[in-house]
This record gives structure tokens, C-alpha cells and sequence, in this order.
């Protein structure tokens, strides 16, 4: 029986476990243990031994924001307010040197299983797999999560909120399930699968169904609230003594910045002064509370972020309108947190949990643009026009009628003090993020500073070593291989205990570090350029805290070295091959098919199907036929794929047949010249796509036929033809969001629909369209 978990890396001792090895109780069934006699009186009963926790083992509760920098809220320096989070910190301990892998799937793989990203084959998205080890998208068996191993400890585990570690094709109401959340170890699930959804109109699974859309205008922050509160709640009906996991993970703050207007405009105003200003405030905040060191400057703006002060009248406005919303979105994720937190103190259950808060899942986000976005715009319009039409809808901000994330050059300020943002796995303005444990039971020096290296595998074995869980050699059938974080236990009653964990890799789309001892390596990858010509910093971070001087020139020893130590890494931890997304061999639309075939047909008792069951590829030819009967009267949506930011949708309206498509900035609808007759009808659309270059060249053409008769056709843009979505797949209705503005949902088809056919393939469309 092993004593300790143990593990290597590059000849460093990473983390020694004081927990126990076992067997998991789930194994066959134990042998019989009583005696049998003729009669109930003559026999000695014998029960199985039930999966039982510790005595007074904690319940544990770990948070897990969403694109939130290190200088964004309050409780590290910034000036979004965050008093929930305030009070776990003030009551635990802030860890300032922790650090995550710059970006989500990644992020969210190596915190549940307590090993690297690459290790478990997340090195990217389940969306971006490819054939080799590190990216497949199939997180081992034999790397457990931490829902499996408590739940084989005696707890039930619950998740709420975003997942992002599905595979695609496996991502539909059909599984398989063993990668969902009640896969890997969790009893119930509430949330939603992708790496982003509308917070007004969430697309939602309970378990491995489907949530039916519904109307009662809650943001999602207060659904995974509620529904955190009801699991806790019955589990301490039903067992009180037994204790539960909570993996709490909102969408928050990543786009689409989506929240009432009573939140965002309680920041009215605040952000006036621009983020150049709210960088030099949020530094000396910083300094103040001590988590930064007190010499820190501030980094030079990131590349193309203009100075606040250069900004024209308009763009001041808009931008800082940008900022009150996220802010707004931000607390009022705090409010809701605080909501679950408040429950656990009236049902006495506070005291007795450990909670970890991750704030941010990476660095801010970049993707939001200099000039921000609301909607989706023309990718081939101007930045000039881009900002025009942002400034148009800037009332949309926050409203389920938009789309937002902030420009970049809050992105920046959000990171204060450091350089760069989110994907970028060289920069600590990619990977570092502020770390909270709250811990009553375990943590006397309330309110500290932590300042020991960090990273996101850390959690799992300081939470297994806190609940004096034992970690299984064996769950459900897998051998388990060795965790490789460090348990930061060791660091809780003690500020000046030496960093134990003491190497870290990072690679995110080709830009990569390597960290040692306190010396950091990294280069930042141009996408499309060769990766050996890739330019290697390196730096202190020890005493240059934010990486402000590149030390490669005056130390090329320590840089080889560091850089010899990344290979060793990368090869251990299938870190290789580098991709950046830009290979010609690429071609992820295979990951999108679960079958293979081109048609699938689709039934109206099916009304809403999630994941990736159509055939529709983008920029791609295809066809959708309705077998229906029309009455006197009927009208409805027949078939749709997506919603109101881009998809396509085959309605009767006025008796006539209609096609809209939307591409997320523009809806365009293809109407019948004649009325759908009385009686049983094929009603068909055809898209013949044509190869084109930019987003408004002329594509193809499009067509409406009426039992295989003609009755509508017209030129189709590439942008129109470009549809992705898979979230929103309806049938005789249009439920979540709407594709076309002609109608409200859900607009069901008030005839009879017998079925749905939709074929892709040139040469199925172009034989239709010829007849």
C-alpha cells in the first residue's frame, strides 16, 4: 500500500502527498461476510461497507471565474467592486504568485486533475483537436478528477456552470457521456458545455438533458446560484453528516458581458479617467494592500493601445461604457457567490468549508479589439467603421441584444501591473491570476499574504490533502497515474516557507515558457511564422516582478539552459507538436460530425437539439427539405440553426414560404413568389455555395422550391453562407434566440410537420437546383 503520491519533474521533487493509497470502494461486489441460515433467525446478516468521509471532513466549494485579470477587482487593487470575495480574502489568505495556463479548456483540465493541460490532452480546445496526445481532446481515465476521487471518498459533488472539456462530437443529447461532468465523477450538473453562452439565453444542460428555455428573465449568474443552493440544500436533508464538493464556475467574465442595467450603472462615471489612469490608481491599491512588491512600475502600454488621453470625445464615451458593464457583470457575479456563501452560513455549514477561488481562468481578454465589440460586425469593414456602429448601439451594451466584450486597452488596465493578456502562455499578463483560500478550520493567520509559486495543479492536492481524503490506486477500472501538482499546505501556516513547487511549463498556440527557481524563459509566437525563429526573453522574476527587463542578452547561459529544460518538459509532458491554428493540414469541421453521413433527418417530437447533429458545414452547399401539411392559415418555423447572432431559419409567414439568414450583423430573407398550397407539401432550400474571397463577395446563389417547383431565388453573400452555430438546432419552432427579426419566438409551426431532411454536399445541391 503506497504511502505518498510522488512526482518528477526534470529531476525536481514536485510534491509529496501525506494521504493515503486504497482501492476505490467501487470495485466487485465484496464477498459475503455474514452467515446463511435456514431461516432469518439461524442467519448472520452481513452488509456492504458504504463509501464514507473522514469525520468532520470538510465540504469543499472551489470558484472558478471567467477572463478576469489580476487588477480587475477589488480584492487584489482594482476598482471593481467585489465584497464577497473581499470577505473570503480578509478571513483567508491571497496567494499573489499563482498562475494558470492563459487560456479556458487548458485552465479548467489541469485544475480538475491536478496534472499539466498538455498531460491530459487538453493542450488547447476539445473544438481544435488534433491526432496527437497532448491536443486529442480526451482527457484520460487514468488521471482522475477531483469529483471522482472525493466522490470515492464518501461526498457528493456537484458542478454549475461552464465546462468546456467535451469533446464535440460526443457534446449531444446521444453521448457518449463519460466525458460530460457525470462522467468524470460529478452526481449533478447544471451549465452548459462550450467555452461561452448568452447570459439572458442560456443554452443549458441539467445533467444530460436539455433545459427547455424559460421566460422568467433570470441572468444565468442567479440560475447556477439557485441551483448550487438546491443541491446543497437537499444533500443536507437527506444526509447532513455527509459532505459535498461544489465546482462553481460562472461564464463571468468572459464575453458576452451581458447584465442588468441596475449593476452597470453603479459604475456610471468610474471609468471617466480612462485605463491609463485606472492602471497608475490600481498599482498604488496594489502596493497598498500588499500584493505586489512596493518597487513595482508599471509596464509599458501593450502594442496599439492608444494613449487615453488621445482619445476623441466619442471613443472616451463608448469605451468607458464598455468598462461599467463588464464591471457591473463582474460584481454581480460577486453578489451571487456571496448568495451561496450566505446559505452555507445559515445552515451552519461555513465554518466546516474549505473554498478556493481562481480568479480568472487566464489573463484578460483580448478579444474583444481596440474599438470593443457590441455585435458581430462586417469583417471586411474599417476599424473607423466598426467603432461607428459600436458607437451607434452603444445602448445595447449589457442587453441580450448584444454581444459585448470590452476594447483591449481595458484588457490591459484589467491585468495591472503586468504586460500582455490572455492567450499569451509567455507573459505573466496571460498566466497569473489572484488566488484566495478560505479555510477557517485550517488558517489562523487571517487576512496574509502568500507569495509562494503556484500554479493551478496545486489545488487538487491541497484540497485531497485539507479533506484527509485518500487518493485511490484504481477508480472505476483505471490505474491512476501520478498527480503532479504540490500541495500548498505546507504554505498555509507559514509566509516564508520556501516555493516547493519549483518548475512550470506553459505553451498556448505555440508561444511558450519555462519557469525554474525564479528564473522565467518565454517567447511569444507569431501566428503562421516558423517556430524556430521564435525570439526567447528571459527574466527575474524573483526581483523583476512584472518582466519589465529582458535578460537574455547578459545571461545566454541561464536562457539555454531554461530553454533545454522546456524540450525536456515538452517532450514528458506531450507538450509537441507546436500548432498555432494556421497549418494547411488542419481541419477541424471532422470533430463537429457525430455520423458519416451527409443527411441527417430530423423530427419535430426532437423539437430542440443541442451539439453538433447537423450537417451543415460552413461555407459549404447543402440542402433542407420540410415534408409538411399545410391547413388554412398555418404558419410557424419549420427548421433553424441558431439564433439572433447568426444562423438560418425556414419559416411560413403571410402563406408564404421564407428563408432568413443572418450573419450576425445583417438578416436577409428569401421570400416565395407564390403561396404554399393546402395539403401535404416538400418545402426546400437551397444554398449552391460558390468559393469566395472576401465577406461580402457575391457566393452563389440561393433558392425556395415548393414541391420541387422554383419559387424564389437570389444571390448569396459569403458572410450569409458562413453559418457555425450548433447550439440552437429547432424543429417546427424557434426557441432561445430568434434568427429573424419577422417573428417572435418560439413561432411554432401550427401545421403538421411529418420531418426535416438536411443534406450537405455539392453535388446534392447543385442536382436540386438544376430542376
Amino acid at each position: 500500500m503506497l504511502k505518498n503520491i510522488q512526482h518528477l519533474t526534470a529531476g525536481v521533487l514536485l510534491t509529496t502527498l501525506s494521504v493515503g493509497m486504497t482501492f476505490a470502494q467501487n470495485s466487485p461486489t465484496q464477498p459475503y461476510q455474514g452467515k446463511i441460515g435456514r431461516n432469518l433467525a439461524e442467519t448472520q446478516q452481513w452488509w456492504q461497507e458504504k463509501k464514507k468521509a473522514p469525520a468532520n471532513a470538510p465540504n469543499v466549494v472551489w470558484i472558478l471565474l471567467d477572463d478576469v485579470g489580476y487588477g480587475a477587482i477589488s480584492t487584489f487593487g482594482g476598482l471593481i467592486q467585489t465584497p464577497t470575495l473581499d470577505h473570503l480574502a480578509n478571513n483567508g489568505l491571497r496567494y499573489t504568485n499563482f498562475h494558470t495556463t492563459a487560456i479556458c479548456s487548458p485552465t479548467r483540465a489541469a485544475l480538475l486533475t491536478g496534472r499539466n493541460s498538455h498531460s491530459v490532452h487538453m493542450g488547447l480546445f476539445p473544438t481544435t483537436a488534433i491526432g496527437a496526445p497532448g491536443y486529442d481532446g480526451y482527457m484520460p481515465f487514468e488521471k482522475a478528477t477531483i469529483a471522482e476521487i472525493l466522490r470515492e471518498n464518501g461526498y457528493n459533488t456537484y458542478a454549475v456552470g461552464k465546462w468546456h472539456l467535451t469533446p464535440p462530437s460526443d457534446a449531444t443529447a446521444i453521448g457518449p457521456f463519460n466525458r460530460w461532468p457525470t462522467g468524470r465523477g460529478f452526481d449533478h450538473f447544471y451549465g452548459f458545455l462550450g467555452g461561452s453562452t448568452d447570459q439572458w439565453h442560456p443554452t443549458t444542460w441539467d445533467d444530460t438533458r436539455k433545459v427547455e428555455p424559460e421566460a422568467d428573465g433570470k441572468h444565468f449568474n442567479t440560475r447556477i446560484a439557485d441551483k448550487a443552493i438546491a443541491y446543497i440544500a437537499e444533500q443536507k436533508s437527506v444526509s447532513a453528516e455527509k459532505p459535498f464538493f461544489l465546482y462553481y464556475a460562472p461564464g463571468a467574465g468572459h464575453s458576452p458581458h451581458q447584465v442588468a442595467k441596475e449593476w452597470s450603472d453603479k459604475y456610471k462615471g468610474k471609468f471617466d479617467a480612462g485605463w491609463d489612469q485606472y492602471r497608475e490608481t490600481v498599482l498604488q491599491r496594489q502596493i497598498a494592500l500588499g500584493v505586489v512588491p512596493k518597487n513595482t512600475t508599471l509596464t509599458p502600454r501593450n502594442t496599439g493601445v492608444k494613449a487615453w488621453e488621445t482619445l476623441s470625445a466619442d471613443e472616451k464615451k463608448l469605451f468607458a461604457r464598455f468598462m461599467e458593464v463588464y464591471a457591473g457583470f463582474v460584481e454581480q457575479t460577486d453578489y451571487e457567490i456571496g448568495r451561496v456563501i450566505s446559505y452555507l452560513k445559515k445552515i451552519n455549514q461555513f465554518e466546516n468549508t474549505l473554498i478556493i477561488v481562481s480568479v480568472g481562468d487566464n489573463g484578460a481578454s483580448k478579444e474583444g479589439t481596440f474599438v470593443g465589440i457590441v455585435n458581430r460586425n462586417d469583417p471586411s469593414w474599417t476599424e473607423e467603421q466598426r467603432f461607428q456602429k459600436n458607437l451607434e448601439d452603444i445602448n445595447l451594451l449589457g442587453t441580450e441584444a448584444s454581444k459585448a466584450n470590452y476594447p483591449l486597452g481595458w484588457a490591459a488596465a484589467a491585468n495591472t501591473p503586468f504586460r500582455q493578456w490572455k492567450q499569451d502562455a509567455n507573459s505573466e499578463g496571460g498566466t497569473r491570476n489572484p488566488l484566495i483560500i478560505h479555510y477557517p478550520k485550517g488558517i489562523q493567520d487571517k487576512g496574509a499574504i502568500r507569495n509562494q509559486y503556484s500554479h493551478l495543479i496545486d489545488i487538487l492536492p491541497t484540497t485531497i490533502e485539507l479533506a484527509g481524503a485518500q487518493v485511490p490506486t484504481i477508480i472505476n477500472g483505471y490505474r491512476q497515474e501520478p498527480i503532479e501538482g504540490t500541495s500548498l499546505v505546507y504554505s498555509l501556516a507559514n509566509a516564508k516557507a520556501p516555493s516547493r513547487h519549483t518548475v512550470q511549463h506553459y505553451e498556448i498556440m505555440g508561444s511558450r515558457a519555462i519557469y525554474k527557481d525564479g528564473w522565467k524563459a518565454g517567447t511569444l509566437h507569431k501566428k503562421g511564422e516558423d517556430f524556430s525563429q521564435d525570439k526567447w526573453e528571459l527574466y527575474n522574476v524573483n526581483e523583476d516582478f512584472n518582466e519589465l527587463q529582458d535578460l537574455a542578452a547578459k545571461y545566454p547561459d541561464k536562457l539555454k539552459e531554461l530553454q533545454e529544460l522546456f524540450d525536456s518538459e515538452a517532450a514528458k509532458f506531450n507538450i509537441y507538436p507546436l500548432k498555432d491554428g494556421t497549418e494547411k493540414q488542419l481541419d477541424y469541421t471532422k470533430l463537429f460530425q457525430n455520423h458519416d453521413a451527409n443527411r441527417v433527418v430530423f423530427y419535430p417530437e426532437a423539437s430542440q437539439v443541442f451539439g453538433v447533429a447537423s450537417p451543415i458545414t460552413p461555407l459549404k452547399s447543402y440542402t433542407i427539405t420540410a415534408d409538411a401539411e399545410i391547413t388554412k392559415g398555418t404558419e410557424g418555423v419549420l427548421f433553424s440553426v441558431g439564433g439572433r447572432f447568426g444562423g438560418v431559419s425556414l419559416f411560413v409567414k403571410d402563406g408564404k414560404f421564407v428563408v432568413a439568414n443572418n450573419n450576425g450583423f445583417k438578416i436577409t430573407h428569401l421570400v416565395s413568389d407564390k403561396v404554399v398550397p393546402v395539403g401535404k407539401v416538400k418545402l426546400r432550400y437551397v444554398l449552391n455555395y460558390k468559393e469566395a474571397k472576401e465577406s461580402n463577395d457575391a457566393a452563389g446563389i440561393h433558392q425556395l422550391y415548393i414541391n420541387d417547383t422554383k419559387v424564389a431565388e437570389g444571390q448569396i453573400v459569403k458572410s450569409q453562407a458562413n453559418i457555425k452555430s450548433n447550439d440552437e438546432i429547432n424543429v417546427g419552432k424557434d426557441l432561445i434566440t430568434q434568427v429573424s427579426d419577422r417573428y417572435k419566438g418560439p413561432f411554432a409551426f401550427t401545421g403538421k410537420l411529418e420531418s426535416v431532411v438536411v443534406e450537405s454536399g455539392d453535388h446534392v445541391s447543385l442536382s436540386l437546383g438544376s430542376r
